[in-house]
């Protein structure tokens, strides 16, 4: 591994060797990482978010594939967001029966249970499936990082619908994770936890939802783009793209 300094005194990063990638079929991949023994506080995390990297447990990481740019840092501005047609019809198909329930992070055995079901239906033949435990949970999900973690419930009645893990900044929300009943899936219940974060957000005052990488060829990232406007991380700068504008650099 290469070791890296970085503008934040004794901050330090390292880079993997090349391995294959998670979201695309036949390609390398290399990870920027922050010292895992680190103090990350909650000041710094914001940082690291703000300039790309993205928290995975008490780990901040960020792509750096040689040659690669596909992994894209995008963020909802909550202010300025509109929901599409297909989003409100998924508002209109939920807001009547789902409730929102803000939990503390906590390993609760309702939301494991659902977790591991979730991943064993929806990414039964991933990495995630295999390794599927309490532990692994916790290390992905409840691992303390220096700031606050909310767990959203979304809930029919008494029933668990789905869980949207959320990490709360001084400027916004971050997406960690959301994992649901797949029973529920004609609800979209992935996307309204999204719209819920953004409500969230706003009744909050805060800026923005981050929502991590879009990656245009991957199917399980690419609906991030359909939140419009947003902003996305060119390696320098946030920039702005509307509804229909591709996001190019």
């Amino acid at each position: 591994m290469q070791r890296k300094a970085t503008p934040r005194g004794d901050l330090q990063l390292y880079l993997t060797g090349e391995h294959d990638c998670s979201y695309i079929d036949g390609l390398q991949a290399r990870t920027l990482f922050v010292d895992p023994l680190a103090h990350i506080d909650a000041d710094r995390a914001q940082w690291l978010q703000e300039i790309g990297f993205r928290r995975s447990g008490q780990h901040f990481y960020r792509p750096a594939c040689r040659g690669c740019q596909r992994c894209v840092p995008v963020r909802i501005p909550v202010d300025v967001f509109a929901p599409n047609r297909a989003q409100r019809r998924i508002l209109a198909r939920n807001a009547g029966d789902v409730r929102l329930v803000m939990e503390s992070a906590r390993l609760r055995a309702e939301h494991y249970a659902l977790y591991e079901r979730y991943l064993h239906h929806r990414h039964g033949d991933g990495d995630m499936a295999d390794d599927v435990s309490v532990e692994t949970y916790m290390r992905f999900l409840l691992a303390p990082w220096g700031g606050e973690t909310r767990f959203i419930e979304l809930r029919i009645g008494q029933t668990l619908l789905g869980v949207a893990v959320t990490d709360v900044f001084t400027d916004g929300l971050s997406a960690v994770y959301t994992f649901f009943d797949p029973d529920y899936a004609a609800r979209s219940p992935g996307t309204y936890a999204i719209l819920s974060q953004i409500e969230e957000a706003r009744r909050l005052g805060l800026q923005y939802v981050y929502l991590g990488y879009w990656i245009a060829e991957s199917r399980k990232m690419a609906y991030k783009e359909s939140f419009r406007p947003l902003e996305a991380w060119d390696g320098r700068a946030w920039r702005t793209f509307e509804r229909g504008e591709p996001i190019l650099f």
